[in-house]
């Protein structure tokens, strides 16, 4: 019997061809969701009806014909009356699955929510690919039915012989789309899509390797082998998670979250920026791999997944209507995140540092850059430290907590590594007054500072900076530095030497220990700052670094400076530049260091033997 369709279906086959879905494979995903829900309603069925309903595997079968182009699907599941199709197929957007979840609710839960998708569009993506589509199919106790259609807008309804239960679905492909009648894409497709549908899958007589869907499940029941065997499953990895974090939530949104922290950073082993390996579930059945907006960017070293059936989907269930709740999702992801880590780094200290190791630029990252849970990500912030020994790190409560009454700063140091921090000569003088001082070895961490400015009131403040005003250090022998009226003289000299552009001030406020000289800080840039912007743009000019010059009146080498400008001024000024250089060398600021070599090759010839 031929029957009309009940809306302008050739009109809305256009839509759901050429605008509903991106990515035609999606059909795949559509109907293997539609024979699970077919299936669960078998089971549902024999649970809460009187009625007799006949036992049989409940299984999806796939079938594929490359020569004849062919692609089919069966179920054994409930299978449709002749108004059922005519209500079901015949009617865009029609879902029988939504009035079968009503009636599981009404059942007070006793079986569990586990159908997914409309039915009407869903079946009716597989004319992206198909010119035909056939439809066999038998109900509890009915007649068997062949539903056919070419896409325009009739189909017919027949009888036909088929004996079993449940329902088969036979579309002829498309010759552009001749690639659904793979093997190794069909397989392909269910893996990514559909590897944690709850029923047997088979591709001929090969039962595809479909997954049990842990997250679901109560974490007593998993052991670390199965999350660990689901983490290289769901990340494509070969190594064993560092930690994850399992957990279910009801409110603000239903969900059920399973997120892993890996135990290697590709970033760092130079493969490039990643993307978060999170991936976005609807009732077991993937919905995107790699949502956007889910999470902010420093987050992307997680992998795993979050499933909710409280996603509002359109129509065809491929992408989401409401971004609002994809980030409230996310949110209440993060925090529960946030908060393990915490509760990571305050239990077991020891995965805490590996992971901070691996992956705390990301933490730094966010720090900077997400206002929103910044307060809680500085809580996480490990860095070295002036009074621990190399490799142990502290947090920035453990700082503040040991700082001086006095202390209204939290100082840092930057430096390649510990050994080039601690021989510059910047560190002595916070040495020298016991006071700690923090050890940034990457080029994110001064930026980091600047960016959260405080902690807990106290303002990051760099070693090197020229504005620092310490307590006066226990005082040497004043008869081992120069006279005031000779110190007075040669910071004259060294100013009108150097000139303007070179120093901004000549200091000699007592910082220095050992040291001669330092280049302080006199405008805020750090080395790290004006590498960035060389980077960022190499081809402009970078103006000279602005310093204050702060000398040493008891160090042997300004002593002897003092004399050798009385008497031979122009080899004084070859050492004084000397000096000059060698401070910005320890710096980090001294950018050409050619004319250095030169230089001292001079005063060398200079010496008197």
């Amino acid at each position: 019997m031929e029957y009309k369709f009940k809306a302008e279906v050739k009109q809305v086959l256009d839509i759901v061809i050429n605008s509903l879905y991106t990515d035609k494979e999606i059909f795949v995903r559509e109907l293997i969701s539609n024979a699970s829900d077919a299936s669960e309603k078998v089971r549902f069925a024999k649970l809460s009806s009187d009625k007799k309903i006949e036992d049989g595997e409940l299984k999806i079968k796939l079938a594929l014909d490359d020569k004849e182009k062919i692609f089919s699907i069966e179920d054994f599941g409930v299978g449709m009356t002749e108004d059922e199709l005519v209500q079901n197929l015949g009617t865009i957007a029609h879902s029988g699955s939504k009035a079968f979840v009503e009636a599981l609710k009404e059942s007070n839960g006793n079986v569990s929510e586990n159908l997914i998708g409309q039915f009407g569009v869903g079946f009716y993506s597989v004319f992206m690919v198909s010119d035909k589509v056939e439809v066999f199919t038998k109900s509890e106790g009915g007649k068997a039915l062949k539903w056919s259609c070419a896409g325009d807008e009739n189909f017919t309804i027949e009888e036909c012989d088929k004996a079993e239960r449940g329902t088969k679905i036979v579309a002829h492909l498309k010759p552009e789309y001749a690639e659904f009648a793979s093997a190794d894409r069909i397989r392909e497709i269910v893996e990514k899509y559909s590897a944690y549908v709850e029923f047997p899958i088979f591709l001929g007589d090969e039962e595809l390797k479909t997954r049990q869907a842990i997250w679901l499940k109560a974490k007593s029941d998993i052991t670390a082998e199965q999350y660990e065997e689901f983490y290289k499953f769901q990340a494509h990895a070969f190594d064993k998670p560092l930690d994850w974090l399992h957990f279910k939530a009801d409110a603000p949104v239903e969900l059920n979250a399973l997120i892993y922290i890996p135990s290697e950073n590709p970033e760092r082993l130079g493969f490039g920026k990643t993307e978060c390996g999170v991936s976005l579930y609807c009732k077991k059945v993937l919905i995107d791999p790699s949502p956007k907006n889910l999470f902010p960017e420093w987050m992307r070293f997680a992998k795993g997944v979050i499933d909710s059936s409280d996603i509002p989907l359109n129509i065809s269930r491929e992408s989401m209507q409401d971004s609002g709740l994809i980030k409230k999702l996310g949110k209440v992801v993060l925090k529960k995140f946030i908060k393990h880590l915490a509760e990571m780094a305050k239990k077991d200290s020891e995965k805490y540092d590996k992971f901070f190791k691996k992956f705390g630029v990301f933490i730094k990252e966010g720090s900077a850059m997400d206002l929103e849970n910044r307060t809680e990500l500085e809580k996480l912030l490990r860095y070295e430290s002036s009074l621990y020994p190399d490799g142990e790190k502290v947090s920035l409560d453990d700082y503040v907590s040991r700082m001086k009454e006095s202390q209204k700063e939290i100082y840092y140091a930057c430096g390649a590594d510990r050994k080039t921090i601690e021989s510059a000569p910047y560190l002595e003088a916070f040495t020298a007054r016991g006071i700690e001082v923090l050890f940034f070895y990457d080029g994110i961490d001064p930026f980091v500072a600047g960016h959260i400015g405080t902690y807990k009131e106290k303002q990051f403040v760099s070693i090197d900076s020229g504005d620092i005003e310490l307590p006066d250090a226990p005082k040497p022998d004043a008869t081992d530095a120069l006279a005031d009226s000779d110190l007075t003289e040669l910071k004259t000299w060294i100013k009108s030497t150097l000139g303007d552009e070179k120093v901004a001030e000549v200091l000699d406020s007592g910082r220095l220990v050992d040291s001669p000289v330092a280049a302080l800080n006199a405008d805020g840039i750090t080395p790290q700052m004006r590498a960035m912007l060389r980077a960022m743009n190499p081809d402009a000019p970078m103006p000279a670094p602005a310093v204050k010059l702060e000398i040493n009146p008891r160090s042997p080498v300004i002593k002897n400076l003092d004399t050798l400008k009385k008497s031979d001024e122009s080899l004084a000024k070859l050492v004084l530049e000397q000096l000059y250089d060698n401070a910005l060398l320890s710096a980090g600021l001294l950018e050409n260091p050619r004319a250095m070599a030169n230089r001292l090759n001079e005063i060398l010839a200079r010496v008197k033997s």
